[in-house]
């Protein structure tokens, strides 16, 4: 019986002694051999982030309840705020012994949370007119990763709305995170693989309808890279849906091509007619990338609601993806690109070393204390 307890307690907040630093497991012992203390962490990042603690928390309080003993954790900012650089998101205070083990796990579940969660924001700062999809759990180091992201995507959106009245992110890829986001399952539209299985793209949307004939229909069409002409004909095809505004069409053409009908000089023009704002001035290569590049671009966006417009079907949405980072985002922002819907992963944090939460003790039963270099923290805990 004693084992089948162990083993339930270990599955809810799962295996520390294997997963923390040793030299926590090793001073744990130490601890255990000359005494405990109270002690109180101070956990920060080194750049700007925006507070994304529930999923460390809920960790900490479980483990707490666990082991029998209470952590005090005092979150220094409401969840969505703005945190700057090197400033506490929270103090946690309890049992040395009981916390030395779990810094690990616990900044594990903190760091890259906070950061996708900014970029999350940023991204629906800058298109507030924009619904979001969270579609990264294919890029995502396993199911407990895909959730931190998820949980990040919807803290960012939400602050967001606050903010700016955004629409934020609407929905996700998965239905194991979709209440982060109030949906009952997982949203997304067809993949490549169906329209290779259906052999054109008008054929794939047929199936895709006959199968879902009371969702909207939302056709990916940039497999055969006839963009322009295979949406016009699924457009043509299911003239009903798109009067009612229930068809939708996806670009996700990839970087190492135009989209049909487009060079540089093309997408230059499209962007004078529509944008003219956009090209003129200092641009880095990035931007000029976003703008007029291959892919799914400015360009690329505009020409197609300018192809749909001119054939009567102003009522169908763009829903674009691939490579929308913030970066690309705000491009897309001031060029106005008429974006019904983005779908991303790319608000997972890009270079890894940003999301290194820290934790340090800043002191032992009441006393202030904390390694050289880290006095910042000491005041502020002081304080």
């Amino acid at each position: 019986m004693a084992q089948d307890v162990k083993t339930r307690s270990s599955s809810r907040i799962g295996d520390i002694p294997g997963q923390t630093d040793h030299y926590f497991l090793c001073t744990k012992e130490i601890v255990g051999r000359y005494g405990d203390c109270e002690v109180t962490y101070a956990v920060f990042l080194r750049r700007p982030v925006l507070s994304t603690p529930r999923l460390a928390v809920e960790w900490l309080e479980r483990v707490a309840e666990e082991r029998g003993t209470r952590f005090k954790i005092e979150l220094n900012y409401r969840e969505g705020d703005w945190v700057g650089a090197g400033e506490p998101l929270m103090f946690i205070t309890g049992s040395f012994y009981h916390l030395v083990d779990l810094e690990t796990l616990y900044l594990q579940k903190l760091g890259a949370a906070c950061v996708a969660a900014y970029n999350a924001y940023t991204m629906c700062i800058d298109l507030p007119h924009v619904a979001f999809l969270a579609m990264d759990a294919r890029h995502c180091a396993g199911a407990e990763m895909a959730e931190l992201m998820a949980y990040a995507a919807s803290v960012g959106s939400d602050a967001a709305r606050r903010a700016n009245n955004a629409k934020g992110f609407v929905g996700n890829a998965t239905a194991a995170t979709a209440h982060y986001f109030g949906q009952p399952d997982g949203r997304g539209t067809m993949p490549h693989a169906l329209v290779g299985y259906a052999g054109s793209t008008l054929r794939a949307a047929e199936m895709f309808y006959e199968t879902f004939p009371n969702d909207d229909l939302v056709v990916l069409v940039d497999y055969f890279g006839q963009e322009v002409t295979d949406s016009l004909e699924v457009c043509r095809r299911f003239s009903e849906l798109a009067r009612a505004g229930r068809i939708g069409l996806r670009l996700d053409t990839h970087g190492g091509r135009f989209l049909e009908g487009l060079d540089p000089q093309i997408s230059y023009a499209v962007l004078e007619r529509h944008s003219p704002k956009s090209i003129r001035g200092y641009r880095t290569d990035a931007e000029l990338r976003h703008l007029v590049g291959t892919g799914v671009s400015a360009a690329a966006v505009w020409h197609m609601r300018e192809q749909l417009n001119q054939n009567g079907f102003d009522k169908v949405r763009i829903l674009a993806s691939s490579g929308f980072t913030p970066a690309k985002c705000k491009v897309m922002a001031f060029s106005h690109a008429p974006i019904d819907v983005i779908g991303t992963g790319s608000f997972l944090p890009d270079s890894w070393g940003e999301t290194y939460a820290t934790a340090d003790i800043v002191a032992y039963d009441g006393v202030p204390r904390v390694k050289i270099g880290r006095e910042f923290l000491l005041r502020r805990e002081a304080e």
